[in-house]
């Protein structure tokens, strides 16, 4: 068991009786014997198999996808696999709690993959009636080892034999596992080579394999762009609805929370759900940077900030930030703050091309910033922008806008977090990297030093950007982003409706 264990209630009876157990297995139809299809994703993941394969020549290689994490009582939190087990199997969605993925190392070279997982149990079993956390009649069916090695074109076997096959020569072969994925899978390894003799620490050798899956998926593919542009799609198509529906959130009142349900509603209906926690700031709430309380009131002449992403069943997400005025129409403060930062990101986009390092975005955005701030007189007297810009000295431009312009974005919304610094911050961009470039400007209501006129104003302009041979491609740029083209957009969009 790798799942988190959930209280049993003594109060709740179940049918034991030989009698009932006899009649409840009886009766049924017999199961579909067809094969489950061959997904399409088992031709994307065998080449990454293949060259983790290769770095990790004569390994064993243990990926868990970790288990059901209980949120109260006997109720569990929808289950997500780690992404390193999804991005190497293929499943996606809320595919498969408890199981693991193992690279074998075969004496002829490469690897043999199989997926340990728990499999359909048969209808005469405990499970099948009994169990509400696993049983068929609870949950629905899952599939069979059958299923798994036809849709994959991997080899499937019950969990139960996991143990066995890890301590398989374990002291003469190096065992790795993603340690951060499943605490009890990380303890059954650890296990297994402390009975193997294994006495010195792996922890140095585990993280290498995970900052490599991680690193590994910095670059993406045809069909892993597909699959943003999906995911896209789906979120334009959400904000949309917001749009829409952004007088009924002003009327209802706690229209936060409106504007979150809507764009769930459409996360939950064209993908997985929302890849992160959306952010559906409304006024001064769009200066605390990441406002997922989402509990304000929506007033006409304010700013709404929405910061959302459809998750695809893949589980790519997109991640895009649009700032919009509630009425339909800017003031003149908010037109000059949002302009800014409008600046600020097409300075971004502009850097992000083959040659340029990941970091080289961030500056670009971060001067426009600072010379908005230093042409506004907001930087303290004396303060050049070229002084602002010092990293050690400097900064004073950070207090309206702390974070960065960019991170990677993929099957992880801050996708790539393991990387090295010099494989992140200081790599060349190359095509196939996806990022976002995001800038922001945040005047927070009770921030003195800021005229008054701007206070309470928060703008941050997001977009997900592809990396092309000849420059880049802004995948969410079908999103209106210039401040007559936003008015334009919305205005169309409230008079048509929800698409």
């Amino acid at each position: 068991m790798t799942s988190e264990e959930q209280p049993k209630a003594e109060h709740r009876s179940r049918p034991t009786s030989a009698e009932f157990r006899d009649f409840v297995a009886t009766g049924w139809s017999p199961r579909a014997s067809e094969p489950t299809p061959r997904s399409e994703v088992a031709d994307v993941t065998a080449p990454r198999r293949e060259a983790v394969s290769a770095e990790f020549t004569g390994e064993r290689l243990v990926i868990p996808a970790g288990g059901l994490k209980v949120r109260s009582n006997d109720c569990d939190y929808v289950f997500r696999p780690h992404t390193a087990f999804a991005w190497l199997s293929g499943l996606g969605a809320d595919r498969e709690p408890d199981a693991v993925l193992v690279l074998d190392p075969l004496a002829e070279g490469g690897h043999e993959t199989t997926l340990f997982f728990r499999p359909l149990a048969p209808r005469d079993s405990e499970e099948f009636f009994a169990d509400s956390r696993y049983g068929e009649f609870w949950v629905g069916a899952r599939p069979t080892i059958a299923d798994v090695e036809s849709e994959l074109g991997v080899r499937a076997r019950h969990i139960d034999e996991l143990k066995d096959v890890l301590a398989k020569d374990a002291g003469q072969v190096q065992l790795r596992v993603v340690r951060d994925a499943d605490a009890a899978v990380t303890a059954l390894v650890d296990e297994v080579r402390q009975e193997a003799g294994v006495t010195e620490s792996q922890t140095e050798a585990d993280e290498a394999l995970s900052r490599s899956l991680s690193t590994r998926r910095m670059v993406k593919d045809d069909w892993e762009v597909g699959e943003l542009r999906k995911a896209v799609a789906a979120t334009h198509h959400g904000f949309e609805g917001v749009i829409a529906d952004l007088p009924e959130a002003v009327r209802r009142g706690r229209g936060e929370r409106w504007v979150e349900g809507v764009f769930g509603l459409y996360a939950r209906h064209e993908g997985n759900g929302v890849g992160y926690d959306s952010i559906c700031a409304s006024g001064d709430h769009a200066n605390t940077l990441h406002w997922i309380k989402n509990t304000g009131d929506i007033r006409d002449g304010d700013l709404i900030l929405v910061d959302a992403g459809v998750e695809v069943d893949s589980l790519f997400t997109a991640d895009v930030t649009r700032t919009l005025p509630v009425s339909g129409r800017f003031s003149e403060p908010q037109r000059r703050v949002y302009e800014a930062v409008l600046a600020a990101q097409e300075a971004g986009l502009a850097a992000v091309k083959p040659g340029n390092r990941f970091k080289d975005v961030h500056a670009a955005a971060i001067r426009v910033i600072a010379e908005h701030l230093h042409g506004w007189g907001l930087l303290p007297d004396g303060v050049t922008v070229e002084q602002t810009l010092d990293a050690e000295h400097g900064q004073y431009h950070r207090r309206w806008m702390v974070h960065g312009t960019s991170h990677h974005l993929g099957m992880d919304v801050h996708d790539c977090q393991l990387a090295l610094r010099e494989d992140y911050m200081d790599a060349e961009l190359v095509p196939g990297m996806v990022l976002t470039v995001e800038p922001g400007l945040y005047f927070k209501a009770d921030d003195e030093l800021v005229p008054d006129d701007l206070r309470g104003i928060g703008v941050r302009i997001e977009d997900d950007v592809l990396v092309t041979r000849d420059g880049h491609e802004n995948l969410s740029g079908d999103m209106p982003r210039t401040v007559e083209d936003v008015e334009r957009w919305m205005a169309h969009v409230q008079e048509r409706g929800r698409p």
